[in-house]
């Protein structure tokens, strides 16, 4: 693969995670919508359809679609003495950046879509945090070190498990990961929301601070932090503990 191709196909692929992703908060989160008050595993459902959906558009460039997934397997694999993400792709800062610049771009027209399809519902919604809540996480009890140690731990159930499932014999492929997005969401997702992946959430939150949405008030921007270094932290700690655990269980 060449370096554009990288490119598009990471961007094509976050923005569908994204849209089905915002998509299904915004059918929850909204006024008048059809699937108003749907509840969380409705929430959590559409995000790993979405992580699901988005897998099989990028795979060609490893589907990484996260940041903190493209440190982490960087990470693992160099630990390994593997070199490339995919074969004629080095690993290096330039493509590292590559990936997160396309993830980061795919996250704002995602999100930037799926405020076009439901715009007559943002205009609708008088309560401001459930229109930023469609764009970007926020927890349900705000305090720096614990939400920062949530994100911390959910992504790292994310990475480990999505490199330990690389050396396993399983069909499963994007369905595997589907599901695992759908249980970290219903296990992990209660007190930050589970943004898992600094350009799901840091994305739409640029989208949220630049469109011109009615009544949306304040991005919180005190918080973007969190969702972005929590998942980042997560997912080396996991690049370096799952090929220990592999040893081991070998």
């Amino acid at each position: 693969m060449n370096l554009m191709e990288i490119f598009l196909s990471e961007l094509l692929g976050t923005a569908v995670l994204i849209l089905l992703g915002t998509g299904v908060v915004a059918n929850v989160a909204l006024k008048g919508t059809k699937g108003n008050a749907g509840g969380t595993l409705m929430v959590n459902f559409g995000w790993g359809l979405g992580v699901f959906a988005g897998v099989y558009v990028a795979f060609k460039s490893g589907a990484h679609l996260n940041p903190a997934v493209t440190v982490g397997v960087a990470i693992n694999n160099l630990m390994q003495g593997k070199h490339e993400f995919v074969p004629g792709v080095d690993i290096n800062i330039g493509t590292i950046g590559l990936y997160i610049l396309a993830q980061l771009l795919g996250a704002i027209i995602g999100a930037v879509v799926c405020w076009l399809a439901y715009k007559q519902h943002f205009d609708a919604e008088p309560e401001p945090a459930n229109k930023l809540g469609v764009f970007s996480t926020g927890p349900a009890i705000r305090n720096t070190g614990w939400n920062l140690v949530t994100e911390i731990i959910a992504t790292f159930v994310l990475v480990f498990v999505v490199i330990l499932f690389a050396g396993t014999p399983s069909g499963l492929g994007p369905l595997a990961v589907a599901l695992l997005v759908v249980g970290i969401g219903a296990s992990l997702g209660g007190p930050t929301g589970y943004a898992i992946n600094p350009a799901r959430d840091l994305g739409p939150r640029i989208a949220h601070a630049f469109l011109p949405i009615k009544g949306k008030g304040s991005s919180d921007w005190s918080y973007s932090w969190i969702p972005v270094v929590g998942p980042l932290i997560g997912g080396a700690i996991a690049a370096v503990a799952a090929p220990l655990v592999s040893v081991w269980v070998k």
